[in-house]
């Protein structure tokens, strides 16, 4: 899949799904297959070349204009059809214009390997600044989707709005984009329950630990995403050696407390998942005082260090708790991987 954030190295022509996409759950899918031609939906970049994606932070991407993630495309050349385009915004226009940081439930890694799996060929990721802000619904459409990107077939989510003020509705990219002959395609609304699926209802999930109805919403488990470095290594002294994840900054944590897990990228065997016990939080037992996310992989044994794994949460096992003793620690810890694999083996 081909990266930019230029619009002049962007292959053309396109059909593009619009938005911010954060989490790229059920809902966002919807808008996105629009744009996939049938027969090549699911067919980016496979799961087990998620550990290759390098390590890119939303405000850092600007150095970095042309990125290659997963699939390389040459954009060189034009496309022959309209290539499967992703357009969406960095930083978060909302993170503009508070001028706070906003948590990610797909930082910029995630989102673009999960964007290529649904059969997308390009993301455009667009700086958000005062200048694009200040460009009205017919210039964002005339300019930006037109002459830059020669557009011809657009998919967006019921409620999606653009332009200075966020005055552009859905209706008026209708009418603006019909004076090019560009089709405009709404996505309904996906429902879970009686309530809309939505990222924030993610969040709340997340927040209660509820990880079969965030499974439900995303169309698959809630993952962490980070590379192993050195920690204190203090598992090792007590039998059960754990892998430290160092996750982008503005990444969305669950509740803390000790989970069940399924890992992969710690394998590139035909069986690449790796079952496993996380613990996030603080360490209270050993006197931690920064927020750590720590995985013990369950029946393996090998070398971790600098490789990016993907952490998939399966079940939530307890709180964290400080115990009397390392000896109770210890104690608990193996209560944990015994429950932990009886969890991931229904």
């Amino acid at each position: 899949m081909w990266i930019t954030s230029s619009l002049t190295t962007a292959i053309t022509p396109t059909a593009i799904a619009l938005g911010n996409f954060d989490g790229v759950h059920l809902g966002h899918q919807a808008v996105i297959r629009s744009v996939v031609p049938p027969g090549t939906q699911g067919q980016g970049v496979p799961h087990a070349n998620l550990p290759q994606l390098p390590e890119v932070s939303l405000r850092g991407l600007s150095h970095r204009q042309r990125t290659h993630i997963g699939l390389p495309t040459s954009s060189s050349q034009p496309a022959a059809t309209p290539i499967p385009t992703v357009m969406t915004f960095f930083p978060h226009p909302q993170e503009f214009f508070s001028g706070q940081a906003r948590s990610l439930l797909t930082p910029l890694p995630e989102k673009a390997a999960q964007i290529s799996r649904l059969g997308i060929g390009q993301l455009v990721l667009l700086p958000f600044d005062q200048s694009l802000a200040n460009l009205s619904p017919e210039d964002f459409v005339e300019t930006l989707l037109v002459k830059y990107l020669r557009v011809q077939h657009i998919s967006v989510g019921k409620d999606f709005c653009f332009g200075k003020k966020r005055q552009g509705t859905v209706d008026d990219l209708k009418a603006l984009a019909a004076r090019y002959g560009v089709q405009v395609h709404i996505a309904p609304v996906v429902d879970l329950g009686a309530d809309r699926i939505s990222s924030s209802r993610i969040r709340q999930a997340l927040e209660k630990t509820d990880l079969d109805t965030v499974k439900a919403l995303l169309g698959r488990p809630y993952s962490l995403v980070g590379r192993v470095v050195k920690g204190q290594q203090l598992g090792r002294t007590i039998g059960f050696p754990t892998a430290n994840l160092h996750l982008p900054a503005e990444k969305f944590l669950p509740q803390t407390g000790v989970y069940s897990v399924w890992v992969h990228g710690a394998t590139q065997t035909p069986y690449p998942l790796v079952p496993g016990v996380m613990n996030l939080g603080t360490r209270p037992t050993v006197k931690g005082a920064a927020l750590t996310i720590e995985v013990h992989l369950l029946n393996w044994e090998g070398n971790l260090y600098d490789k990016t794994l993907e952490v998939s949460l399966h079940s939530f096992l307890r709180p964290e708790q400080k115990f009397a003793s390392l000896d109770d620690l210890k104690t608990q810890i193996q209560r944990d991987c015994q429950q932990a694999l009886r969890e991931l083996a229904r």
